[in-house]
């Protein structure tokens, strides 16, 4: 980085609770609701303090701490309708859905909101809610193969007439969509977004993907995401963008936040967390590598279901500050963020976290380098 090429913000995400129990699978007090009403009050304050994007979660089955749940597609429609500058990215299943008619549904919502429809392919975790709707479950790279088909068939419906695909898992003939996606400026079709960690998921990424989603990671960890990433992508003369999660705890001192995260790991919900560790091992270890999601994650986790603690967003607001803009200088182009008590923990993120962030970046770009946080405030 350089002075006279600064570089582009980091952009702010966060997951829409839009299933119950919250952003951690724990029997801690979650001064959160999934409601729709409670959701309009948070996109409008999400936007309103420096979030750009949402992602609204996918879960069709009651399970492991999500009791209840609201179709993603449809309550970020909604949210969209509820906001004027917000991206909502919907998380949706090939398999579950035909990429044609989300493609459809998706260029409506882009034109409604004039826009700020995104996609999240999801390529699967949850072998029961494949098998409880009667859909057959293919194995890990099965799975990815099937993915990227997906995503060749929504990019040409969104950007070609007449296109046409002959693969293993979809065929389209001659087929047009009308109207077209709605119209911005150097956005050739709503983005699409695509998670996983498998060397499948990364390669998958390089080829068709626009943003490369990652599980809650450390440094090193998050360093050789991007790294694998950017080497595919160079591979197919392409450009990824990576978003990273994380769950952020901030309060006015290391030790409150870390007491936070005690307490919330503490009271897990020990049923759910096993049956998820349950559901989830195959998602990681049956890969040949064993690179896949939660492959090396343990019981703490998991309680924050995407490892989210990993990434270590917790402490005072310059620790988490300083913290994020070190992702950043490693790669990240986005933090996709979670919380305890979401309508007063965003409204703290944007007053009290992201103005450290933005001066931290204008340091970065003049010097390539992430000042240490003052001694005094550690």
């Amino acid at each position: 980085m350089s002075s006279d090429a600064p570089s582009e913000p980091l952009k702010f995400a966060y997951w829409v609770p839009n299933v119950s129990g919250g952003l951690v699978t724990s029997k801690i007090e979650q001064r959160t609701e999934f409601s729709f009403d409670y959701n309009k009050k948070l996109a409008v304050l999400a936007e309103n303090s420096g979030f750009e994007y949402a992602l609204s979660q996918v879960r069709y089955a009651s399970s492991y701490g999500a009791a209840q749940q609201h179709d993603p597609a449809a309550f970020s429609l909604g949210l969209l309708l509820a906001t004027e500058r917000l991206k909502l990215i919907v998380a949706a299943h090939p398999g579950l859905w035909h990429p044609a008619i989300l493609a459809k549904f998706g260029i409506t919502a882009d034109i409604l909101s004039q826009g700020r429809f995104a996609v999240n392919i999801v390529s699967g975790w949850f072998k029961d809610e494949f098998t409880g709707l009667g859909e057959p479950w293919l194995e890990h790279d099965e799975r990815y193969r099937r993915t990227e088909e997906f995503i060749r068939v929504l990019r040409g419906l969104w950007t070609q007439s007449n296109f046409d695909l002959n693969g293993d898992f979809y065929r389209i003939h001659d087929f047009s969509l009308r109207p077209q996606p709605h119209p911005v400026p150097g956005r050739p079709h709503p983005e699409i977004f695509q998670g996983g960690n498998s060397t499948a998921a990364r390669r998958l990424a390089g080829r068709v993907s626009d943003w490369y989603f990652s599980n809650g990671k450390d440094f090193d960890g998050f360093s050789g995401q991007v790294a694998d990433v950017r080497a595919f992508a160079a591979e197919n003369r392409r450009a990824v963008r990576f978003g990273l999660n994380g769950f952020v705890i901030a309060r006015d001192t290391e030790a409150e936040a870390r007491e936070v995260l005690r307490e919330i790991v503490a009271k897990a919900d020990t049923e759910a967390v096993e049956g998820f560790r349950k559901a989830v091992a195959q998602a990681g270890k049956s890969t040949s590598d064993g690179k896949g999601m939660w492959a090396d994650s343990e019981f703490a986790d998991l309680v924050q279901y995407n490892d989210g603690f990993r990434t270590g967003l917790i402490g005072t607001p310059e620790q988490i500050a300083h913290r994020i803009v070190e992702y950043k200088r490693r790669g990240a182009d986005l933090l996709l963020l979670g919380f305890l008590h979401y309508l007063e923990d965003v409204e703290q993120f944007g007053t009290r976290v992201l103005p450290i962030v933005r001066e931290l970046e204008a340091e970065l770009d003049r010097t390539g380098e992430v000042p240490a946080v003052a001694a005094a405030r550690r």
